[in-house]
């Protein structure tokens, strides 16, 4: 069955239903749009969501990541990143795939039913033209049969009138004669009129017709086809990144299956603990002895009545502690205080002390909280930019270099912390010199390829930066000593060591000596190849310079081209280092064994960050 043979004479109603057709794929066409829109609008308050909750660089909320329910949220927030992500590629590929695709065609299809419609207007245009001709051609053998039958009966009547001459009547009989030739002529004429016109019309109906409402369903067909596919794109597409919103789901319910109500705990006592002991009984002051009055008095009036606990700890409210106020009650003059002092001690005048104090007890008690006051300035970088004048003495609070405001296990973590990162810097000047000092050597012996003198600045630059850095390790390794904890001593080897290897590569005026063999000949370290020394110690210096040490790793679940300015490719189960976390833009900065570094999409992989 097909349109041109069962619907030969239902032109109207294909083409109302071709019609019809495209406004359906018009019509899905947009529905698509505004459900992409939906999407767009979707992961953007999705990602301005993340964004207001997700804690600054250097608040507070970013320091308490370390808590594991505060990363769980951090995750959470990074999921819902990544899962916003994901709306605006479904979003993406319904417009690619759907809109476009479906617009495009549409247009091909509106020329192709025109194109159609056109032929069948011309054949139903020539076959009424040639109706018209028949019908002409028809009315003209009317007119001129019945002007030959009028010329027949009066050329009849001429003949029997006996009136009329013979003139007359030859006169009539050949104007019939005449009328009944042209009858004739026009007879032929509307025959082969007929005769084309059925042809013409067979033609029509039987031929031109059913081929133009074949390739009209031919061409309906095919739109019911191509809008079936995008019915089902409109499913597949949303299925396709399916598996990848199942992973940030599942990363949503693994952040929280991944906190530790007890390491949160064990965090918090590792961050605050101070390491004080807690205060002892206070002893018993016998004011029914012989005492001096006045001076009682005098002691009473400075120290006040024996605090309570909460008083002690400053939580009664009505009276706070003044230690924990804002500004201290007593004003030491500027003559008393230096930068890193602290307030003297009241002097006892309630007899002697006891031998667990060795001092009054509520003042030990005072000096030992008094440490615990944090500083107002935030680092000694701040520290170190504050010009002390006496003004400034006054209202700034106390801090010092050993970190002696803090409490003693906060003053440990500091110390070493403190440790390492001179350990680092000095390592890093170390090989600096060490680089250096190769490098001179290669100028020594090529002296075409520089001047070994103008590295002599870089090198006594470096020698003073190692001296000061070793002075500093050396004096916050004694007050980590003094604090109870101990330094690394395998690093002061290394340093001693390094010393001793310089004091024998570089003289006074910072020359070296090459290093031989026993038997006089220079070893292969003291030769290297020129091209590659050089080369090989300027890259060291950059990689020192520049590269970042990776913060975690991750592993492809999925292939990623890497086509892009920026990005890197991957394989699936391949496994990169970190370098730096996703911002909340969807992408992540990871490096590669050989050094390669690029940016993939955070989705893609599974993150593990070292803790």
């Amino acid at each position: 069955m097909d349109w041109g043979t069962d619907l030969w004479d239902q032109y109207d109603v294909i083409d109302k239903h071709t019609q019809s057709g495209l406004e359906l794929v018009e019509k899905y066409v947009k529905f698509v749009k505004e459900r992409t829109e939906i999407e767009q609008n979707y992961a953007k308050q999705l990602r301005n969501l993340t964004k207001k909750y997700h804690p600054k660089r250097g608040s507070r909320e970013e320091l308490e990541c370390r808590f594991s329910n505060h990363q769980a949220f951090l995750d959470i927030l990074n999921e819902m990143n990544d899962y916003a992500g994901q709306r605006e590629l479904i979003a993406e590929n319904m417009m690619m795939n759907i809109c476009i695709e479906l617009t495009k065609y549409l247009q091909e299809l509106k020329m192709e039913r025109k194109t159609h419609l056109s032929e069948a207007k011309k054949a139903q245009q020539s076959l009424e033209s040639t109706y018209k001709q028949l019908d002409s051609s028809k009315k003209r053998f009317e007119r001129e049969w019945r002007e030959a039958e009028k010329s027949a009966q009066y050329a009849e009547k001429t003949d029997q009138d006996i009136n009329a001459t013979k003139a007359d009547v030859e006169k009539a009989k050949q104007q019939a004669h005449m009328r009944a030739h042209i009858a004739d002529e026009c007879k032929n004429d509307y025959a082969a009129q007929l005769q084309k016109y059925n042809k013409e019309q067979s033609q029509f109906y039987f031929s031109d017709m059913p081929l133009i409402f074949n390739k009209l369903q031919d061409m309906d067909e095919r739109r019911v086809k191509k809008l079936a596919q995008g019915y089902v794109l409109f499913s597949d597409t949303e299925k396709q990144v399916t598996p990848i919103i199942g992973k940030c789901l599942e990363g949503i319910t693994k952040a929280g299956a991944n906190v530790n109500e007890r390491n949160d705990s064990i965090a918090l006592i590792e961050q605050h603990k101070s390491g004080f002991e807690r205060p002892g009984d206070l002893d018993f002051e016998d004011y029914s002895q012989g005492i001096n009055r006045a001076s009682s008095d005098s002691s009473l009036g400075t120290l006040s009545t024996p605090k309570g606990p909460l008083e002690l700890l400053g939580k009664n409210k009505s009276k706070p502690f003044w230690l924990f106020a804002k500004k201290s009650k007593l004003s030491p003059s500027p003559s008393s205080l230096t930068p890193f002092s602290t307030p003297p001690a009241p002097s006892p005048a309630n007899g002697p002390h006891s031998p667990k104090f060795g001092r009054d007890p509520l003042s030990y008690c005072l000096k030992e909280i008094n440490k615990t006051v944090k500083p107002r300035i935030s680092s000694f970088r701040t520290l170190r930019r504050t010009r002390f004048t006496p003004e400034r003495i006054l209202v700034s609070p106390t801090v010092s270099e050993d970190f002696g405001h803090l409490p003693p296990e906060q003053r440990r973590k500091r110390l070493q912390q403190k440790l390492d990162d001179i350990g680092k810097e000095l390592q890093k000047e170390v090989d600096q010199s060490e680089a250096l000092g190769k490098m001179k050597d290669v100028y020594e012996k090529n002296p075409q390829m520089g001047d070994p003198a103008s590295l002599a600045p870089q090198i006594t630059q470096t020698a003073q930066n190692m001296e000061r850095l070793r002075g500093e390790f050396n004096k916050y390794e004694l007050w980590l000593t003094e604090a109870g904890g101990r330094g690394d001593p395998l690093l002061r080897r290394d340093t001693s060591r390094d010393d001793t290897h310089r004091s024998h590569s570089f003289n006074n005026n910072g020359s070296t000596h090459e290093s031989c063999s026993p038997d006089g000949a220079q070893s292969d370290e003291g030769t290297p190849d020129p091209s590659q020394a050089i080369y090989a110690e300027f890259d060291d210096e950059f990689e020192e310079e520049e590269l970042v040490p990776p913060i975690g790793q991750c592993t492809a679940m999925y292939n990623f081209p890497g086509a892009s300015e920026g990005t890197i490719a991957m394989q699936e189960g391949e496994v990169l280092s970190v370098v730096e976390e996703d911002k909340g833009d969807g992408w992540t900065r990871v490096r590669r064994a050989n050094g390669d570094e690029g940016y993939i999409p955070t989705s893609y992989v599974s993150i593990s960050l070292g803790k």
